[in-house]
């Protein structure tokens, strides 16, 4: 009798470790149907990455968002750099994001067409560090996808943290058919770190929209006169070498460092400037890249 009893004991043991094995796969199942819905109701998803950190290109996310923005379409701007997100401050945004009655987090909503998401708005002291290893921010990337009320968007901006790590690698398996914009500066030593970035796209087969050389030349405050401080044409030179895109050149501009101390992108700025007349026309080349795009998929 004892004997029976323990053998009962060991299978139902066995069909508890079944059952608790088992649901964590429901639940990424489940994930995965609510992401797949989502991800449905956003007409383009563009993931803006880097292979070197210090190139704006969180600038050029947050300007290219809200230049979308300003030509009417409904922009979605997540910021997925988890240990040091740029995008609020950017943006002039604080606080916290809000909770729906659905338990969904809401966007911060930035202007009639322009909703954001950031890491840093999830914190309740903006200083805080975020001491996160590779499953725990492949979770959160997730999350800002199934668990976001983004609704019907035209345009979904992914600021990714420079390098091909975990955040790169989380946002293009969460969204395979996003299409990446690569941002570069001219000088060699960014272009070598962005050859990286394009082999580890061309890795994994991720869809490549183009490359953007940010920084091409500077514009003198003084007389309005481009500079080749850091000389200018890599970014061009790197897409014709890999048979990509060239999206288009965006020269230092002292209106946009203006800006973004107001945390006002600089497309949205009632006065002139270069970088702003570069960021609109990058803006119309994306649209008909994407355009482009779906005509030859579909």
């Amino acid at each position: 009798m004892s004997a029976q009893k323990s053998a009962c004991s060991a299978c139902a043991s066995q069909h508890t470790r079944g059952q608790i094995q088992d649901s964590p796969e429901t639940q990424m199942q489940q994930q995965d149907k609510i992401i797949a819905s989502t991800l449905s109701r956003i007409t383009h998803k563009l993931f803006v990455m880097s292979g070197k950190g210090g190139v704006g290109k969180s600038s050029v996310s947050t300007n290219l968002a809200a230049a979308l923005a300003v030509k009417g379409f409904k922009v979605g701007l997540l910021d997925v750099d988890i240990h040091g997100p740029s995008v609020p401050h950017l943006l002039g945004l604080t606080g916290l994001l809000n909770i729906d009655e659905h338990s969904k987090i809401q966007p911060k909503r930035y202007s009639e067409n322009l909703f954001v998401v950031s890491m840093e708005s999830l914190l309740k002291d903006p200083d805080q560090a975020v001491l996160w290893k590779g499953p725990m921010k492949a979770s959160v990337i997730r999350q800002f996808v199934s668990d976001v009320n983004w609704g019907d968007l035209d345009f979904l901006i992914v600021d990714s943290p420079p390098g091909t790590g975990d955040e790169p690698m989380a946002v293009l398996q969460t969204m395979p058919d996003a299409a990446s914009i690569v941002v570069t500066t001219p000088q060699e030593i960014s272009l070598a770190d962005v050859r990286k970035s394009i082999n580890f796209l061309q890795h994994i087969k991720a869809p490549v929209l183009g490359v953007v050389e940010n920084m091409s030349g500077l514009i003198c405050p003084h007389c309005a006169q481009e500079i080749e401080i850091f000389k200018k044409g890599g970014g061009r030179e790197l897409a014709e070498k890999y048979g990509l895109r060239f999206l288009g050149a965006i020269p230092l501009d002292p209106t946009a460092v203006i800006a973004s101390d107001l945390g006002t992108p600089v497309v949205m700025l009632d006065t002139h400037s270069a970088a702003k007349d570069a960021l609109l026309a990058l803006a119309d080349t994306v649209i008909a890249a994407c355009t482009k795009s779906a005509e030859t998929a579909g």
